[in-house]
């Protein structure tokens, strides 16, 4: 097993994720992992450096990943996978073969489907390029899917770590105490009481927008000042804070499999999580150390 770097919270390994996990020394975290939180490669018709499969294939390498996830979960641990959407080669329909593989991907795990998200970015151009901007026959696609699995009914998870500020007219609300309660057309019967409680925050939506524009950052500037490339398919921190407040606690274990420039150990490690990070590619991870201040000099290890 290759170790790439280390820090005061988290690893690094160098390899195929069905290599690493599938090692001996993968044993050591067997029922430790409190959180996958993970963009796999999406099955995309062309062909991208990171790597990505397509057809049948897809599914078999993702369903791949369903015994050792569960291996690697504690019984009230969470997976948090990303499923990019992708159309059909050639033609203006959009293709179900992510769908088909997160469901074979739950059925062989015998995982449960929790709740699931949407994450818009605002920002993302206009695609597929061909049927929006040529043709003009479809809208753009602005949004993935983010799926969370779990061993159990009921994983750890608290909402109240993920509040939101309340909007102006909810503060106006808190402050005059004064609310029109009473039957609604739905037939809904709201008290005055429950909307007057100040539970210090709103309840976020499942639908997370956040625009994805960073031209500048540690880690791009890491790259560029070290011959770096960096990874194509970058997420914004946001969302792997949102879900790694909402799902975990200080010190448990947070792992991504898929881990690109290793966003998820960078903001892992800024909320005091432990975590584990697993990608093949050298490159990306010589660049993810930028996340972490570390000499880029550092060298791999066996263990």
């Amino acid at each position: 097993m290759s170790i790439a770097f280390q820090t005061p919270y988290g690893t690094s390994f160098h390899g195929p994720a069905e290599v690493i996990l599938t090692s001996p020394q993968a044993e050591q975290y067997q029922k430790q992992v409190r959180l996958i939180f993970t963009s796999p490669p999406f099955p995309l018709n062309r062909k991208k450096k990171y790597g990505n499969l397509n057809g049948q294939a897809y599914i078999d390498w993702l369903v791949s990943f369903a015994p050792l996830f569960k291996d690697l979960l504690m019984a009230d641990g969470s997976i948090v996978i990303e499923m990019g959407n992708s159309w059909e080669p050639g033609r203006p329909i959009m293709s179900t073969l992510a769908l088909r593989a997160l469901l074979a991907l739950q059925e062989h795990g015998q995982f449960h489907l929790c709740q699931q998200f949407i994450w818009h970015n605002s920002a993302r151009l206009p695609s597929p390029a061909q049927w929006v901007n040529v043709e003009r026959i479809r809208l753009k696609d602005a949004f993935t899917y983010l799926w969370w699995l779990s061993p159990t009914e009921r994983p750890k998870a608290d909402n109240r770590r993920v509040l939101k500020e309340y909007s102006d007219s909810m503060q106006k609300l808190l402050v005059s105490g004064r609310y029109n309660a009473g039957k609604r057309p739905s037939e809904h019967h709201i008290g005055q009481a429950s909307f007057l409680n100040d539970n210090n925050g709103a309840i976020p939506s499942n639908v997370i927008t956040l625009a994805n524009t960073q031209a500048s950052s540690d880690y791009l500037n890491y790259c560029r000042e070290n011959g770096l490339q960096p990874h194509p398919a970058r997420m914004p921190p946001e969302l792997a804070s949102f879900f790694i407040r909402f799902l975990t606690d200080q010190n448990d274990l947070v792992l991504d499999p898929f881990a690109g420039s290793n966003t998820t150990g960078s903001v892992a490690e800024s909320l005091q999580r432990r975590w584990i990070a697993v990608e093949a590619s050298n490159e990306y991870i010589a660049g993810s150390k930028g996340r972490f201040n570390l000499d880029p000099a550092i060298s791999q290890s066996t263990s």
